[in-house]
């Protein structure tokens, strides 16, 4: 059994069932926290509610209501919104685990950045996680009955202080798509700890026939309302590593600061126009403007800057690759067929950057990539897109060799 394509079959299932449960926790959030917002609140409302709204929705009529604090007694089937959140992070740790783990060499780790084994990165980037938790349920315990905008800018200078410090231990592409893991373990801990809990105890009151304590749904109210603000940056935080222009400049961790920022512009768009407050402009002319910035930031002239890396250790992986037979061989057809792209400098005419930020410039550059060279140019023939370079079938066949060979 060939590991390598076992490995991205395994990546591929894992990566899609980790999207179907991120479609059904958000879709959720968004759908609660618009319902929570638009109800009617009057006197219309029975005793007990605290709003009502009717919707229309695949040919049905529905009657929402939303009661202050509990209902009289337990109802008889109590829907839980929970595993969602839960199949999400889990299926999103499981990411983490296969790619940047697994492959600390390629993606997790740059000895450029900082010279860590595999373990250690690993051992790093969960604890971080675990940190990121802890720091923000103490933010919110501290303020917990006191001014939630203070809370809030609490939490982004953590954010921001925890952009720059991932970008000096990762790479690049590792750096964001760990503030996005460090931001959604956040978000999942506030279900697992706060949410459901507090919900449970209501409920248990319920059954013991006793009035719900009303602060238990204020509490949980609060990190719910966190989660929908903090969604939009982590959506974009889990697709930047697509994007070298995002991830792959000398201002990463400034233009992840700033997504947050962009991303709360458009909640509170959002938020207003499903409360029925009206129509606000001023957040999306906020948030074109920090687009601006952050695109003037990507196309800095010190964007993709290479470092010299010859005075470097080898790592594991380069040692193996560039002593596999067939290496030399390789490198020749790498770089006749794929240097100009892949390179610091495209001279592809329409290419600006290298595709993925992946670069080829030498030999080293070229073991590091052995991985991703064997399935998208030696297995199939995803590269060179509709084969511009014209790669033939034995050369292909020699990068597999070569790659099989280590």
């Amino acid at each position: 059994m060939d590991w390598i394509v076992l490995h991205d079959w395994l990546l591929a299932l894992v990566r899609w069932a980790h999207v179907i449960a991120a479609m059904g926790w958000i879709g959720a959030s968004f759908y609660f926290i618009a319902l929570d917002l638009g109800l009617n609140r009057g006197s219309h409302n029975p005793e007990g509610v605290a709003g009502d709204e009717w919707q229309v929705h695949g040919g049905g009529f529905y009657h929402v209501q939303k009661y202050q604090v509990a209902p009289a007694s337990m109802p008889e089937h109590l829907v839980w919104f929970k595993w969602d959140s839960y199949a999400t992070w889990l299926s999103g740790f499981g990411l983490l685990a296969l790619m940047y783990y697994l492959g600390a060499d390629l993606y997790l780790l740059d000895p450029r950045v900082a010279d860590l084994a595999a373990w250690q990165g690993a051992l790093i980037s969960m604890a971080s996680l675990a940190l990121g938790w802890i720091v923000y349920d103490s933010l919110c315990r501290w303020q917990q009955d006191g001014n939630n905008n203070v809370l809030m800018i609490g939490l982004f200078f953590v954010l921001v202080i925890m952009a720059w410090g991932y970008t000096q231990i990762f790479t690049g592409r590792a750096a964001l798509l760990h503030l996005g893991a460090f931001t959604a373990s956040i978000m999942t801990g506030n279900v697992f700890f706060i949410i459901m809990p507090n919900q449970r105890i209501s409920t248990a009151d319920l059954k013991a026939g006793r009035t719900p304590d009303p602060k238990y749904g204020i509490i949980a109210k609060q990190r719910s309302t966190h989660n929908n603000y903090l969604t939009l940056p982590v959506i974009f935080l889990m697709l930047s590593n697509h994007y070298p222009m995002v991830f792959a400049t000398d201002y990463n961790w400034i233009i992840a600061s700033l997504i947050f920022l962009m991303g709360v512009c458009i909640r509170i768009y959002f938020n207003t126009y499903h409360a029925r407050k009206g129509v606000l402009l001023w957040p999306w002319v906020l948030a074109v403007a920090i687009l601006a910035v952050i695109v003037i930031l990507s196309l800095a002239p010190a964007w993709m800057k290479q470092q010299s890396n010859e005075t470097a250790a080898l790592s594991p992986l380069e040692e193996r690759m560039m002593a596999a037979p067939g290496f030399e061989d390789a490198v020749d057809i790498v770089q006749a067929r794929c240097s100009m792209c892949h390179t610091g400098e495209p001279v592809w005419e329409g290419i600006h950057q290298a595709p993925k930020g992946v670069i080829l410039d030498n030999e080293r550059d070229i073991a590091r990539q052995a991985r991703s060279i064997y399935l998208h140019a030696g297995l199939s023939d995803a590269m060179p897109p509709g084969n511009v370079s014209f790669i033939e079938p034995e050369e292909r066949a020699a990068l597999v060799a070569w790659v099989k060979g280590s």
